[in-house]
């Protein structure tokens, strides 16, 4: 129950209480244990650990090494070169967002670039901010590149642990972005998002590296590849944020929390049946390289005052062949129930994509008890501008 902190430092600052909030540890964070890909995941294995600021006293940064060999390795490699070649419609296998679980990733490994590390002797954790520093060239004057951190197990099963990524043209600012010259080396710095994880013994730490990331990320307009650089000069690598795998056995390093309050319901009303956060289906036309991503989900909540109940659907349409040509589709209705009285707001989205441009047309309709009594239409053309 973390609101009961929440309340603790708000009531310190804010009504000048003595809460004891300052005298305990300044940051509370929770070290994820290794587990298996998939998407029913009750509970995410782990334990939290207490720090008196930031970084933690035992971090450490290791770096890792990219080789031509396609190991992590963390002695200097000799020189040499891969090549990838852009895939666009890859990337589902890594989710809609990087917070949320995801499937194996075996897959999307297949279409990337990966290096992975010799079998771990001893546990390994990982807690704080990684970064990738990649040195490559691309064919098309706009390129992205992703960078995932994974945890493979001796089964070959394959965990997102966090990743990241960025755009080429924004490698020196992203106000002020650039386009790529063909075929010159540039170091990208590719920021992952702050993460915690506990490689176990037998396990391997690996990242793969790809220029699509479809469809959490739009993707470019160009057909195009990329080389990445490795060894010498131009050594791409990743910096891991390393602690101490074992929390000290004291109280001050295990913070305790409340239990979480269970959500208030109203007689009648039930929460069973949601799907949130909702399922997704994927569609591969082989004969046409061509994908369809369809996602949806709903939730129902009670609260005092009635019920709130959403319906979303997500339709990602991209072909290989035509990377500039993507298209969105999207629908949602958000109903609350109010004594006897249902209030509808209902959402359709077309965001659309060509070499040159976007395309967007968002429609928002209200509807009380069926019956609409507002609309409106939004449309624009919006310059990609190295998007």
């Amino acid at each position: 129950e973390w609101r009961e902190k929440a309340v603790r430092w708000w009531d310190q600052w804010l009504k000048g209480r003595d809460t004891g909030i300052l005298r305990e540890p300044r940051l509370d964070v929770y070290l994820r244990h290794s587990y298996p890909p998939g998407l029913t995941l009750a509970e995410i294995p782990g334990e939290w650990r207490s720090e008196p600021g930031w970084p933690p006293a035992d971090q450490r940064e290791q770096t890792y090494s990219l080789t031509p060999d396609h190991v992590l390795s963390q002695t200097a490699p000799p020189k040499g070169a891969h090549v990838l070649k852009c895939i666009p419609t890859a990337g589902v296998e890594a989710g809609f967002w990087w917070g949320e679980l995801a499937v194996d990733q075996r897959p999307l490994d297949a279409q990337s670039l990966v290096y992975d590390t010799e079998p771990l002797r001893e546990e390994v954790a990982v807690l704080g901010l990684p970064q990738a520093v990649l040195y490559a060239t691309s064919t098309a004057p706009l390129a992205n590149w992703f960078v995932r951190l994974e945890d493979v197990a001796p089964d070959g099963a394959v965990t997102l642990v966090t990743g990241g990524g960025l755009s080429g043209a924004q490698r020196d600012s992203a106000t002020d972005p650039k386009p790529l010259e063909p075929s010159h080396v540039y170091e990208f710095r590719v920021p992952l998002h702050f993460t915690s994880w506990l490689f176990p013994p037998g396990h391997r730490i690996r990242v793969a590296v790809s220029n699509a990331l479809w469809p959490m990320i739009w993707p470019t307009p160009y057909p195009l590849s990329t080389t990445l650089h490795l060894g010498g000069r131009d050594a791409s690598r990743i910096i891991l944020p390393m602690v101490l795998p074992v929390v000290p056995r004291n109280a001050a390093a295990r913070p305790s929390f409340s239990a979480p309050e269970p959500a208030p319901a109203l007689p009648g009303h039930s929460t069973k049946g949601d799907t949130w956060p909702g399922d997704f289906h994927v569609e591969r036309d082989a004969q046409n390289a061509s994908t369809r991503v369809t996602w949806g989900g709903t939730e129902r909540t009670t609260f005092p005052w009635g019920v709130e109940e959403s319906r979303e659907k997500m339709i990602y349409e991209l072909a290989d062949a035509r990377p500039a040509e993507s298209t969105v589709r999207g629908d949602a209705d958000f109903d609350v129930h109010v004594r006897d009285t249902v209030l509808t707001w209902r959402v359709h989205l077309l965001l659309r994509s060509d070499a040159t441009h976007f395309y967007y047309q968002f429609v928002r309709e209200l509807l009380k008890d069926g019956v609409q009594i507002r609309a409106r239409l939004w449309k624009a053309e919006i310059v990609r501008e190295y998007q």
